[in-house]
């Protein structure tokens, strides 16, 4: 895929309208690559005139200051900002929740001061201006799509409507959890969970959240999250539903049913 970086445009004396941040999960997760692949489709398909870092972008240090590591985290941070300040970055995309809340409400304090959306945002808006148009009869026409809000997209943001509108786009049929918006529940990969083991208890989190989503009967569970899409996948594995049920992302979801 043709991806330019941020250098080869500085070189060239030209600067992106946006920046796509890829994330760790996005980069080196081979399950969030496809996700990473599907947003630089839809980036393509529209023409926006962006660009990614790529070796020059670092973790933006989310899952360490939430480990408790400050330090850590303040020194990654000022690194990120140094790169983005230097190449003059004013707007940000991103497809995980995680560096979207760390990029828009964590770093302004230590100087990174960016205009930060969220992917589903984004891809709200490309629809609602018709820049991307789906295919009549497209893949998802008619599937029941369950939605899971992650946690730092919808109760630390508030954004729950974008990714439901995109998702309402498809002609597929929305069906909630129970525990959905603003009471919905974690996938049990927040707060650096993902990357330790759990504490004693009688479920683990990802099983019960993933059970709420099967019983809708939905064959699609719709995730805008790198981690939720980990929790959920193992959750299906889990209830051996994997030929039923599908964990998709956003993204993937309207990069498969957009019109070519």
């Amino acid at each position: 895929m043709q991806v330019p970086t941020v250098a080869e445009l500085f070189a060239k004396g030209e600067s992106p309208d946006i920046l796509f941040w890829v994330g760790c999960a996005g980069s080196f997760d081979q399950r969030a690559q496809k996700i990473t692949a599907a947003m630089a489709r839809i980036l393509n398909k529209v023409g926006l005139n962006y660009a990614i870092l790529g070796k020059e972008e670092a973790c933006t240090g989310d899952p360490v200051r939430r480990a408790g590591n400050e330090f850590m985290f303040q020194m990654m941070a000022y690194q990120n900002i140094q790169v983005l300040n230097n190449y003059g970055i004013r707007k940000i995309v991103t497809a995980c929740p995680h560096c979207f809340n760390t990029l828009k409400n964590e770093y302004p304090e230590l100087g990174g001061n960016f205009e930060v959306i969220h992917h589903t945002t984004l891809i709200q808006q490309l629809i609602d201006e018709g820049k991307i148009k789906m295919k009549e009869g497209g893949s998802f026409k008619g599937s029941k799509i369950t939605y899971h809000d992650s946690c730092y997209l919808g109760r630390s943001n508030d954004i729950y409507e974008a990714p439901r509108k995109v998702l309402e786009a498809l002609d597929g049929e929305l069906v909630e959890m129970k525990r959905c918006k603003s009471n919905g529940l974690c996938c049990g990969a927040g707060g650096a969970q993902m990357f330790k083991e759990e504490e004693k208890g009688t479920t683990r989190v990802n099983i019960e959240r993933t059970n709420e989503a099967i019983s809708t009967g939905a064959s699609v569970i719709a995730a805008a999250c790198p981690f939720c899409n980990t929790m959920m996948t193992d959750g299906v594995k889990l209830a051996d539903k994997e030929e039923q049920v599908k964990v998709l992302d956003i993204a993937e979801l309207v990069a498969a049913s957009m019109q070519d």
